[in-house]
């Protein structure tokens, strides 16, 4: 809403070192790394966030929300900085260059500053600018001694307000607490995520599938919206109820206060509830479960819900059922499809019809169109990049 205070979450994605790297690489390769990451950074980050501006080497996003969900918060902001690494690896593997701005790729990193407070959303030369204290207070938190204090060079920190707007504890989320002082408004309470530490994690961690060698049923949905809103409306406790009929409330075990592995769900059908338990979480892209209906006898199905992105708006979502050990066990899935089969389809249905409306929701919301980001030339998309053969090409295109 233009011209009127709105709450928002203010997210700002900052390339880190970039300045001394910079400095002592050759201009047009670095220029076209920098447009190829922060394609990747606001890709990520989209659609649960629109860009506001483009700030040099740095990307300012909001979304406008009274409450955040902290867990959906970190998962985003870690999920963002795994595919930057993954893309910075990528370019790293995928030039044969030998100049100093591709030599020196590693030297780049990846921060992140989320705030919470009031913004005003104003209309200028046709472009929509956020301005607001908390806009400038978003900016100046961006400048702190967390890298020379901690030691942690890619991080994300979150402010009290954000925390507040979360309403979950930072400590059992493994946050931690810094506070940093500034002229004119004094000290300020941020709570930090190593993310160079989640990265790591994300690399040695398992993965829990279902292979097509252990796979008793298969059923494949086309939903209406991108992969982030689908994964939204499939896992979050309060969006789930919305579609899945019969269901009075999800109550979550995690004792972080955070969705992810080892969390277990309660799933609320009047007096009985279905209890599941995660085994794998990658957001976005699938999420491994241990189901326990409530009937005696019952045994724990082994699920997976894996997205597809297709692009314009759309996910295809593979819901995969594992096929049990036991022949008791298989006798018992065998048993009780005929009665869950029409139920969950009915249940896929609705969920349809809620997506459906939810973007229909968002289109119909006015916004001006975001910034552009600067195109990259794609040197580091396919073929490998040689310098004899980008120079030759360079001279060629100048004369």
């Amino acid at each position: 809403m233009l011209n009127k205070p709105e709450p928002a979450c203010l997210l700002i994605a900052d390339l880190s070192g970039y300045t001394g790297y910079l400095a002592a690489v050759e201009l047009d390769h670095a220029q076209d790394i920098l447009a190829d990451l922060i394609d990747t950074v606001v890709g990520a980050l989209r659609p649960t966030f629109r860009l506001a501006k483009l700030e040099g080497d740095a990307a300012f996003m909001f979304a406008i929300t009274e409450a955040i969900d902290g867990s959906a918060l970190l998962d985003m902001v870690e999920r963002t900085y795994f595919a930057f690494r993954r893309r910075l690896r990528d370019i790293a593997r995928a030039s044969r260059c030998d100049c100093n701005a591709c030599i020196r790729i590693p030297d780049l990193d990846l921060k992140f500053l989320a705030h919470h407070g009031l913004v005003v959303r104003q209309r200028m030369a046709g472009r929509e600018e956020l301005v607001g204290s908390d806009v400038v207070v978003a900016h100046r938190l961006l400048k702190n001694d967390i890298v020379a204090t901690t030691g942690i060079s890619a991080y994300a920190a979150y402010t009290g307000a954000c925390i507040a707007a979360m309403g979950t504890d930072p400590v059992a989320l493994g946050l931690t607490s810094q506070r940093q002082a500034y002229e004119h408004l004094g000290e300020v309470d941020l709570w930090v995520e190593d993310l160079g530490a989640a990265w790591t994690a994300e690399l040695d961690r398992a993965r829990v599938t279902i292979p097509d060698s252990e796979l008793a049923v298969s059923l494949d949905i086309e939903l209406p919206a991108p992969p982030a809103i689908t994964w939204d409306y499939l896992t979050s406790p309060t969006l789930r109820v919305l579609w899945q009929s019969g269901t009075i409330r999800i109550v979550e075990e995690s004792g972080s206060g955070r969705r992810g592995t080892g969390t277990v769900n309660h799933c609320v059908h009047g007096k009985a509830a279905v209890v599941e338990e995660i085994l794998d979480w990658r957001p976005f892209e699938y999420v491994t479960l241990n189901s326990l209906m409530p009937i005696p006898g019952a045994p724990k199905l082994k699920s997976q819900q894996v997205l597809e992105p297709l692009g314009d708006d759309r996910t295809m979502v593979h819901f995969r059922f594992g096929r049990p050990r036991s022949a008791k066990d298989r006798a018992f899935l065998e048993a009780v499809l005929p009665e869950v089969g029409p139920q969950f389809q009915g249940w896929l249905a609705t969920l349809g019809e809620v997506l459906t409306a939810e973007m229909a929701r968002r289109h119909s919301e006015p916004a001006a169109p975001e910034p552009e980001i600067p195109a990259s030339a794609g040197r580091f998309l396919t073929e490998p990049v040689h310098a004899a053969v980008d120079s030759a090409s360079i001279r060629s295109s100048s004369s």
